[in-house]
Formats: structure tokens, C-alpha cells, sequence
């Protein structure tokens, strides 16, 4: 099974400061969509791996969270993509809970559920924790410009076999077509 882990916030829609809480903050990133779908149409399956602390501190609650992502996956299906699963983490951060990234325990459900290693296996994100919880399960960290990924980049620290990428766009077309 071919299998990819985006991040959300910042990879496949535009990331807010102030979280994105109602379906009307998300917004899909230009081209983030079609490369979904790109992916799909290349025999990929993709899960979706997000920290959503907002549930947490009481900013939105599951109800909203689940609008947000039907949002998502009705926009993706109109292109002709799909989401095969979406795994997050509803915690604040101070939980210190195990599924946080840059803790790996997404990762690892990830895996037991779609049945593989997650050795290889492309973790697509915008922050240093999202290449920090690939890095532990010896997934393939890809960093994306968007989001806070420029600043990410700037701060330095990535793991040393980081691939890089503008956008979620340009990642699909080079890793689909390598």
C-alpha cells in the first residue's frame, strides 16, 4: 500500500493564529486540493494527522471540528480526491498526552490501522513537530513552505534528511513523478 500523512493547518488549508474553528475559517491553500486528488489518481492512499488544541482549550468542539472536515472532504471530492482517514489530537498542550506531535502516537495509530511501517513513509507538515514525530517513526519528514513553513525553515533544527517543498502542489508532482 502506497500511503502519504499530511498535516492540515498550514498544508492543505490556510493556518490561522487564532485557529481555524468554524467551516467558514477553512480555506483550502490554491492547488493543496488537485495535488490530493493528483496523489489519489496515482494509486495513494492519504491520512490526515492534525493537532487541534482548540478542542482542547474550548475554542471549538467536536461538532465543529467534524463540519470543518466534511468542508475538506465535500471541496477534495469535487476535484476527484478523497481523504482515506483523519486521525488528531484534541488536546491542549500542556496535556503532555502521547498524540501530540512532535510525539509520534498518531503516527503509530496511523500504522496499526492501515496495517504498515511507517519506515519511508512520506509525513508531509509545516512545523518542526510534524518532521519531529516522522523523524521517531522513521517516516520521511517533507517540509512545506506554507503555513509556517517558511518560518520553520528560517528557525533551522529540521532533521537531517528534511525534503522541501513550496507548497503541497509541488511536493505531489515531485515525489509522484521521482
Amino acid at each position: 500500500m502506497k500511503l502519504i500523512v499530511l498535516d492540515r493547518d498550514g498544508v492543505i488549508n490556510f493556518d490561522s493564529d487564532r485557529f481555524i474553528k468554524t467551516p467558514d475559517e477553512w480555506r483550502a491553500i490554491p492547488g493543496s486540493l488537485e495535488a490530493i486528488a493528483w496523489l489519489n489518481q496515482r494509486g495513494y492512499r492519504i491520512a490526515v494527522a492534525t493537532n487541534q488544541s482548540g478542542i482542547g482549550r474550548g475554542l471549538l468542539d467536536i461538532a465543529a471540528f467534524n463540519a470543518i472536515n466534511d468542508k475538506m472532504t465535500r471541496q477534495l471530492a469535487q476535484v476527484g480526491g478523497r481523504i482515506d482517514a483523519i486521525f488528531f489530537c484534541p488536546h491542549a498542550a500542556d496535556a503532555n498526552c502521547e498524540c501530540r506531535k512532535p510525539k509520534a502516537g498518531m503516527l503509530r495509530e496511523i500504522a496499526r490501522r492501515f496495517s504498515i511501517e511507517m519506515k519511508g513513509v512520506p509525513v508531509v507538515g509545516d512545523a518542526l513537530r510534524d518532521l519531529q514525530a516522522a523523524q521517531e517513526v522513521e517516516a520521511q519528514p517533507v517540509l512545506v513552505a506554507t503555513g509556517k513553513g517558511k518560518t520553520t525553515l528560517k528557525e533551522g533544527g529540521l532533521p537531517p534528511n528534511t525534503i522541501k517543498h513550496d507548497d503541497l502542489a509541488a511536493f505531489a508532482t515531485d515525489f509522484a513523478t521521482a
